[in-house]
């Protein structure tokens, strides 16, 4: 495959040829009444021009970020950015990457205007132009990322095993992965690969769940949680003609730097939520079929449990019980498992 020939056509499909999200020939891309309510809000202070030219899946902002360090890959013109900068706070701090110069202009046009308008002494957002399978190369330090967010930008990327590495390299211990793309139900045929159009809707570039599942477990993640998905529909006729027979849908995943087991294991622990993260006082879901309400214990596997302990979300949290009695493997499954093209995804 013809690496650079996928990335110039991406730059231009982005840069050139989408003038606004009215342009776009499929669902794959949210609209922001898809968005959770308290991000709605927040989006109302993020400049028009910024919202209008940017593109995405999913609304992967996760809480708990005050005070953290937040990498948004394929940031665009900004929006999740800017919206980033909120939720970290001004002694937070977040970084975009993008390889496209139009999106960027956008994006740092208003840098300052974003800082005055929520009440910042200076911007903590700032944008660097590279490619996202070479974050080294844009001074991004191993261990060095507390969260790592990308919104529908992974399937862009010709060599996306390259870009999970790099991910993977600067969380840190702990760190957490959490973002919005597109996936397949099986591997896209090689001659549509390289269809401009299917491309830049995120469908020629889009990984077969099981290879994204295999990638993620070479790296050290055996499991990777979904959040929340949703089917994408093609409604243009060309583009269904071409890859129909595909069905696709939009995914949202959490994953963290941690030593997990590839099984979900039973060591008879209990997790009780605090209620204590912001915006979430009642109850806070880990992923699609973890719903901790607020004071009451729930039963969890290990790699549950470190996940908790171990990442931002410790202090959230009280943990019973610890991993010296084993009771073998832990009877949990996503709900629905089998209708989705993600069923089996997570290992609990």
């Amino acid at each position: 495959m013809n690496e650079t020939a996928i990335t110039d056509s991406i730059k231009n499909y982005y840069g050139k040829v989408l003038n606004s999200s009215q342009d776009l020939k499929t669902s794959a891309c949210c609209t922001a009444d898809a968005f959770p309510k308290h991000l709605r809000s927040l989006l109302k202070d993020v400049h028009p021009e910024v919202v209008e030219r940017f593109y995405g899946c999913g609304s992967p902002l996760p809480p708990a970020l005050e005070g953290r360090t937040v990498l948004d890959l394929g940031c665009g013109t900004g929006r999740d950015c800017y919206l980033l900068s909120r939720l970290v706070g001004e002694n937070g701090q977040v970084i975009g990457v993008d390889m496209t110069d139009e999106q960027l202009g956008i994006a740092r046009t208003y840098r300052d205007w974003h800082a005055e308008r929520y009440g910042y002494a200076r911007s903590n957002v700032e944008f660097r132009q590279g490619y996202i399978e070479d974050l080294a190369s844009l001074g991004i330090a191993d261990n060095s990322i507390d969260v790592v967010v990308s919104n529908c930008v992974v399937n862009l990327s010709p060599d996306k095993r390259r870009v999970l590495s790099e991910i993977f390299r600067v969380l840190k211990p702990g760190g957490e992965l959490y973002f919005s793309d597109v996936y397949a139900d099986r591997r896209i045929p090689e001659q549509l690969k390289l269809e401009p159009v299917l491309l830049g809707e995120c469908l020629a570039g889009a990984f077969y769940w099981e290879d994204f599942r295999r990638a993620l477990q070479d790296l050290g993640c055996p499991d990777v949680r979904i959040v929340s998905e949703s089917p994408i529909d093609i409604d243009d006729d060309e583009v269904h003609a071409k890859i129909g027979m595909i069905g696709f849908r939009s995914v949202t995943i959490r994953a963290f730097k941690l030593r997990l087991e590839d099984r979900c294991e039973d060591f008879g622990q209990v997790a009780t939520y605090r209620g204590t993260i912001a915006g979430h006082p009642h109850f806070f879901d880990l992923d699609d079929h973890h719903h901790f309400e607020t004071g009451r214990p729930l039963r969890v596997c290990g790699n549950t449990a470190d996940m908790l302990d171990g990442s931002r979300y410790g202090r959230h949290f009280e943990l019973l019980g610890d991993k010296s009695v084993h009771f073998g493997l832990f009877d949990c499954a996503p709900p629905n498992s089998s209708s989705n093209l993600t069923s089996g995804a997570a290992c609990c």
